[in-house]
């Protein structure tokens, strides 16, 4: 398996509440929903494409909770493919409960827990939101691509993909494109050394 990161970032690197106004308030956030303008079709299929057959996914515990518990209650087309894939949850708590079906909690060492499963044969495992989870990852060396939507907005604030203290990390461009509501689609493969 290969760890995929996707996700929506502003110009100013904030992937903090992307889809809805209520969606991550920490710290005062009041910018919650700033991606949602600038959805398109093209966004979605690229997803699609790139997330590939027989994926699963890996989330922090917060994005876990708050994606699924906000799509269970939408309902629609997400609810259901949220509810059949496989679901692997990185929680410091191991008495954490996982509601959603299909879910296992990865607790303690995560990294050697993702390490553990990209051995597994399959398909990708796709990591949205959770930037410490990423961050995490990126630390050491297993993020194998990111794709991520840069829109074309400046936030000032807000929790962003990678902090201040980041080590650097060599990134390989492999595609890029924009969309008609000028959002840059831009996949990145890390370099290995």
């Amino acid at each position: 398996m290969r760890v995929l990161v996707i996700n929506h970032v502003t110009l100013d690197g904030v992937l903090q509440g992307p889809g809805r106004p209520d969606e991550d308030t920490r710290d005062g956030f009041r910018h919650g929903g700033w991606a949602g303008v600038r959805s398109d079709p093209t966004m979605a299929a690229t997803m699609g494409e790139r997330m590939g057959e027989g994926f699963s996914w890996l989330f922090g515990r917060r994005s876990y909770d708050d994606m699924l518990s906000h799509w269970n209650e939408v309902g629609g087309p997400f609810k259901d493919g949220l509810n059949n894939a496989t679901k692997y949850v990185a929680s410091s708590d191991p008495e954490a409960e996982l509601p959603w079906p299909n879910s296992t909690l990865l607790t303690g060492d995560v990294p050697a827990g993702v390490a553990g499963l990209r051995e597994r044969p399959g398909g990708n495992l796709v990591v949205m939101g959770s930037a410490q989870l990423v961050r995490s990852l990126l630390a050491v060396g297993l993020v194998d691509e990111l794709l991520l939507f840069i829109h074309p907005v400046v936030l000032g604030s807000g929790r962003r993909l990678f902090g201040p203290d980041e080590d650097a990390h060599e990134l390989t461009l492999v595609d890029c494109t924009s969309t008609e509501r000028g959002v840059i689609v831009a996949d990145y493969l890390r370099q290995v050394a």
